[in-house]
């Protein structure tokens, strides 16, 4: 005969019954776990003499140091790509979006300074001229000669032999 006929409602319990059974339930569950050993001794023999031979040890790496890195370094390359990409369509964007009354509010004021800054230069320049004009007086014997530098150069290397005839 089962257990537990499936046919059959329980019975409601009382609550000293309620609280047993809870407190059973949880005893169980909370029992310690019955002792795992975490170490593992070879029974093959030792030789009697000589180097021991080597004992296999699992490499328990998830993911290799160089393959981490290759991705931090993919990961990087792939945010300066979609940074480089966002900034060229809003450049795009931005071109596709000109009129006349945004040109000219941006180049006006440039210009402006640009215009300002050409009139205080030449004001400047001006100043300065009429301040350092002075007029040289040479006195003394003035000769004139015409010098003629002839530089033949023929052929496909053309080295220049420069003669200066008076």
């Amino acid at each position: 005969m089962p257990d537990h006929d499936p046919t059959t409602r329980p019975l409601p319990m009382t609550d000293a019954e309620a609280a047993a059974e809870a407190r059973r339930i949880i005893a169980d569950a909370c029992q310690p776990t019955p002792h795992m050993p975490t170490a593992y001794r070879d029974p093959a023999p030792l030789p009697a003499y000589g180097p021991t031979p080597p004992v296999p040890q699992p490499d328990n790496r998830i993911v290799p140091a160089w393959a981490a890195g290759m991705a931090v370094a993919g990961i990087g390359v792939g945010a300066t790509c979609v940074g480089l990409g966002c900034g060229i369509w809003l450049a795009c964007k931005g071109f596709a979006a000109v009129t006349l009354s945004s040109v000219l509010f941006v180049t006006l004021p440039i210009a402006a300074l640009a215009a300002v800054a050409t009139a205080i230069g030449s004001a400047v320049r001006s100043i300065k001229a009429t301040h350092t004009e002075t007029h040289h007086h040479y006195t003394g014997p003035v000769r004139q000669e015409n010098n003629t530098i002839t530089a033949p150069a023929y052929g496909l290397i053309a080295r220049n032999h420069n003669e200066l005839t008076r």
